[in-house]
């Protein structure tokens, strides 16, 4: 059997199962397949697990929209956030020449970038829509390196199942899993609109999740960890967003 069909399969008894006896007896046939989100317990978890299990298993490969540059907005909308702390203040005073970006955890080769080093490799641009759980959104084209290429640098190991991200930001982080980490329009972005990204939108540096809500385009980023057990991180959710209420998995 095919993965393509087997995934049909497998998606076609999550969605009968869950009419016959409820998206509870569907939860238990995503567990088994391994497609329960970090934050599936309580009375949305069911349906979070439906939600997630379906994307996985029938839009795994699917791509945000990408715009014609006509249509970037005039004035990209650079969301509140708190004033950046000194360790930043100091790195932006000399030109972010001194950022780093670390990379550990279950990879072979652990490493540590320079802006310098991440520009160095192949550029790629989307133009694509930052899309915020409280309701506005602005579209922008979001220049950097594939993720996919740096993690191949070091080396993922095959038993690597998520990739927390943390801001420069102190209790700021997210995760992902290793699909969307690999998906081609998961960027590690330097660049907005054909400029530096501006501090506001994230610079020097923002891991770009087009295919999931705003908040899971961390900005700052200075560490990414590859891991199989997304529970020793934080509360054990996923991020920081579901112990404020919203979805980890929040695809769009």
């Amino acid at each position: 059997m095919t993965g393509i069909s087997r995934r049909k399969l497998l998606w076609g008894g999550l969605a009968t199962t869950a009419g016959i006896a409820g998206l509870g007896v569907a939860a238990r046939l995503a567990q088994k397949y391994g497609l329960i989100p970090p934050d599936h317990g309580g009375i949305y978890g069911p349906g979070e697990t439906l939600n997630y299990a379906f994307q996985r298993l029938v839009a795994r490969h699917s791509l945000a929209v990408e715009y014609p540059r006509s249509q970037i907005s005039a004035r990209p909308f650079p969301n509140e956030m708190a004033p950046p702390s000194e360790a930043f203040k100091r790195l932006q005073a000399g030109g972010f020449a001194d950022w780093r970006l670390t990379i550990d955890g279950l990879v072979d080769r652990p490493a540590v970038f320079s802006l310098d080093q991440l520009r160095s490799y192949p550029r790629s641009s989307q133009i694509t829509e930052v899309a915020c759980e409280e309701g506005w959104s602005y579209v922008a084209e979001w220049t950097g390196v594939r993720l996919s290429h740096v993690l191949e640098i070091v080396g993922v190991q095959p038993q690597a199942k998520f990739l927390v991200y943390f801001s420069i930001e102190p209790d700021w982080w997210d995760s992902i899993d290793i699909d969307e980490a690999m998906h081609p329009q998961t960027f590690l972005t330097y660049a907005m609109n054909g400029n530096d990204l501006p501090v506001g939108n994230g610079g020097p540096l923002r891991l770009r999740v087009p295919r999931q809500l705003g908040y899971k385009s961390v900005k700052f980023i200075t560490h990414l960890t590859l891991t199989d057990d997304i529970k020793k991180f934080g509360k054990g959710l996923g991020s920081g967003a579901p112990e404020a209420g919203y979805a980890w998995y929040a695809g769009i």
